[in-house]
């Protein structure tokens, strides 16, 4: 199949805007609990009556401040109620927010606020503050800097009264599904970072129809606790579910990556957005201390039954009669200790940014807890397609979006068309117009469709390695399954023009003392873990692993292990944890020069 397109379930509405959501829901369900605070250990829920009360005052409050329809206002902050109440008041008095990750760097942020011609910024801290200060006269449009902790947004508020609720609703009632909500700006692992103009129908139809296509996912009766966000709100994906979360009426609360595992246990969502190196990083935490507490056999012997017992339900069979009483054995013994970890009415997770590996997609699914692989970009309002809770196909990304058209062009590019498709990029025609050809969108992914329109994503288009011999590789499944491993934190697949395929790898720096504990190994000292030849042997065991899913042409013959780890403060790592490949192949020339320099290459 090359090309498929899925009707939309929800009709588009051209009058509809984020905030008249917010409306909707304070008149249709005024008593009913949207969000939710963190009260100490903890949480406070807030209605949506309370919720449009506050989005209301704040808006006025931004109008007293000068801020008109259509200027750009940007919002810097960890993922908090507080993003999400600012985030709806701008768009309440038809301003256009411009997320900036909390993890910026001063160029970066310059470069945000200057393209985007903000003439505002909310920030949470005082570092944040001073990292706008230092780059203020690089941003000859901004005006006003907010600080959250400094209790700005209340003084804000005392400027309410001097508009009006007619004033405000008016403003309100003039924004419609055309209008622009947010310019995302991409996470640039190539170039300056491009602003992706996003407009209000992108945001509310795509969340209306996902949520018609997945209504299983966020309706879980009685104990429905809705989501727990903690991935970054300037990441279009996690805004994307922030806009879901409102739409569907189910409990929206925020926390960080820092307290998460804490407010799991709290919260018990009953949905979660992760990315990849979430779901690995729990799964790695289980084994290593499954290992550390004398189990590692008995976790070994449950993952392996878990991935066995998805792997047969999955492609619609009934499981054999042995691997039945085996599952619901570890069931008792191991998943349920999982499934309370994430609080004990997780039902669904979703996730996207990077690929999910099948092993691990089947693990999550055969302890029953599923992860919903989607995929998209900043520039299709996040998804594209994903998989339906009630006909996962682990190993895809699903199909089609309702609304949403799919091609393969004859190069293997995905090709996207429809409602969730960007309007432009920001005072960039050049780079609009060869991203968009008659309405597509090249992804510069490549993938293909199989008979029933699933999305299976084979590589990235500019990643494709070429050796020496004239093999194609891509490097996304090596990649993939070496950072499945405890001991790997990112690994980089390298080898274009070389003779053969190599590989540079980072140690996972929390995973090395419980792996090394586990073994009984108590001589390891971590500065010189990346030449231990115990390491080694470690990482050659997963090298030789990721090339079984390989042809020999394609194996990795080589790797080295880099001393330093990388990072979003390196600058080899996006805000959404993708690799900026060109960065690091140019930070490390010398280590892959003497990889195939060497004797042994």
């Amino acid at each position: 199949m090359r090309e498929v397109s899925t009707k939309l379930l929800v009709p588009f509405d051209e009058e509809l805007a984020l905030p008249h959501i917010v409306v909707r829901n304070a008149s249709e369900d005024p008593r009913g609990i949207g969000y939710a605070r963190r009260e100490g250990a903890t949480w406070a829920g807030v209605t949506h009556e309370e919720f449009l009360t506050q989005v209301e005052t704040l808006a006025k409050g931004f109008m007293a401040a000068g801020v008109e329809a259509g200027d750009r206002v940007a919002l810097m902050s960890t993922t908090r109620y507080e993003w999400t109440l600012t985030d709806l008041a701008l768009l309440t008095c038809g301003a256009v927010v411009v997320p900036i990750y909390e993890t910026s760097s001063s160029d970066q942020v310059a470069w945000i606020l200057a393209d985007s011609e903000a003439v505002a910024v909310v920030v949470e801290n005082q570092e944040m503050a001073l990292t706008v200060s230092q780059v203020r006269e690089r941003c000859p449009h901004l005006r006003d800097v907010w600080q959250i902790d400094a209790g700005h947004l209340d003084e804000l508020l005392e400027g309410a009264p001097e508009v009006s609720d007619a004033q405000m609703r008016a403003r309100r009632d003039a924004v419609d599904a055309d209008h622009v909500a947010t310019i995302i700006y991409t996470s640039g692992t190539t170039g300056l970072p491009k602003g992706c103009v996003l407009t209000h129908g992108n945001f509310v139809s795509l969340s209306q129809n996902c949520l018609a296509l997945m209504d299983d996912l966020v309706n879980g009766g009685e104990e429905n606790n809705g989501t727990l966000l903690f991935l970054p709100l300037a990441h279009v994906f996690a805004r994307l579910i922030q806009f879901v979360a409102i739409a569907s009426r189910t409990r929206l609360a925020h926390t960080t990556i820092g307290t998460l595992v804490d407010d799991l246990g709290t919260y018990a969502p009953s949905y979660l957005l992760g990315v990849p190196r979430v779901f690995e990083k729990v799964y790695n935490s289980a084994e290593q201390r499954a290992q550390g507490e004398g189990r590692g056999k008995i976790f070994a012997a449950a993952a392996d039954t878990a991935i066995a017992y998805s792997e047969a339900t999955n492609a619609g069979r009934r499981a054999p009669l042995t691997l039945r009483v085996k599952h619901a054995v570890f069931d008792r013994l191991v998943y349920a200790k999982l499934r309370s970890a994430f609080g004990g009415h997780l039902r669904y997770s979703i996730s996207g940014g990077a690929p999910l590996s099948a092993r691990l997609a089947h693990f999550y699914n055969g302890i029953g807890l599923p992860v919903l692989e989607g995929y998209g970009l900043t520039e299709t309002t996040a998804p594209a397609c994903v998989n339906p809770p009630k006909a996962l196909r682990i190993g895809t990304v699903g199909p089609a979006c309702p609304g949403v058209g799919l091609r393969i062009d004859d190069d293997g590019e995905i090709l996207v068309k429809g409602i969730n498709v960007f309007r432009e990029y920001l005072h960039n025609p050049e780079a609009t117009d060869e991203a968009k050809v008659d309405g597509w969108f090249r992804t510069g992914d490549l993938g293909e469709l199989d008979a029933d329109g699933y999305l299976t994503i084979t590589g990235r288009k500019k990643d494709i390695l070429v050796t020496a011999g004239g093999k194609n590789v891509s490097p996304a499944k090596l990649e993939d399954s070496l950072r499945s491993h405890p001991l790997i934190g990112e690994a980089v697949v390298v080898g274009d023009a070389k003779p053969f395929i190599a590989a540079l790898l980072c140690l996972d720096e929390e995973m090395l003392p419980g792996w090394a504990s586990a073994r009984g190994i108590t001589d390891l000292d971590p500065a010189d873990a990346a030449q231990d030849q115990r390491v080694l042997d470690e990482l050659q065991k997963a090298v030789d692993q990721a090339n079984t899913l390989v042809s020999r042409a394609e194996s990795i013959r080589a790797f080295r292990v880099l001393t330093t780890p990388l990072t979003q403060e390196s600058g080899h790592l996006t805000p959404s944890l993708k690799v900026k490949r060109n960065v690091v192949l140019d930070d490390y020339a010398d280590v892959i020069d003497s990889i195939y320099s060497s004797p042994r290459a």
